[in-house]
């Protein structure tokens, strides 16, 4: 999981003194809402880097046509009991096959870490008053699910779990060799 925080972020929203500006240049790494980029899409340079922000009361199949062109795709929580972005996400992933990044944004808080990640979510920008020592924590809580997901879509029973626990048992074994852990 990638955590970002807004000094460091290299996505830009397009913003005017109102707002959003209504049809922004083009530039590398611009973040639009999804109607600045209804109104830009057929005269976006081909190839740019660029990022749509959604809320999560718009139905993701209105972005599909676009998601080949797209970099990135930050999915929004107004509030951190409303889980429809993780649907949005899953869809991005599983549906619709999506390669790009799926950035979490908004009321996003360490105990929502392991489902952001289940359901296809690859970065989050936490709220401000988040830890993100303790969002890596959280994002070791299981060490596996009985369930399918995002990132392993079959359930327990239809795969070697043993092998999969040692086998993430060797990759954490060789993360600290020669570190004296």
């Amino acid at each position: 999981m990638k955590f970002i925080t807004p000094a460091t972020d290299a996505w830009h929203a397009a913003l005017g003194e109102d707002g959003p500006q209504p049809h922004p240049a083009p530039a590398a790494h611009r973040l639009l809402t999804l109607e600045q980029w209804h109104a830009v899409r057929d005269t976006w340079p081909a190839g740019l880097p660029t990022g749509v922000s959604l809320v999560n009361t718009v139905d993701i199949e209105t972005l599909v046509p676009d998601l080949p062109r797209l970099a990135l795709v930050a999915l929004h929580f107004p509030k951190w009991v409303d889980g429809r972005a993780y649907t949005q996400a899953r869809l991005l992933r599983s549906r619709y096959r999506f390669a790009g990044e799926v950035r979490a944004t908004g009321d996003v808080l360490v105990d929502m870490l392991p489902l952001l990640a289940r359901t296809g979510f690859d970065a989050v920008q936490m709220r401000a008053d988040q830890s993100r020592d303790a969002a890596e924590r959280a994002l070791g809580f299981f060490a596996g699910h009985y369930q399918g997901d995002v990132q392993q879509p079959a359930p327990a029973f239809g795969r070697d779990v043993a092998a999969e626990l040692a086998q993430r048992q060797a990759d954490q074994a060789a993360q600290c060799a020669g570190q004296g852990i």
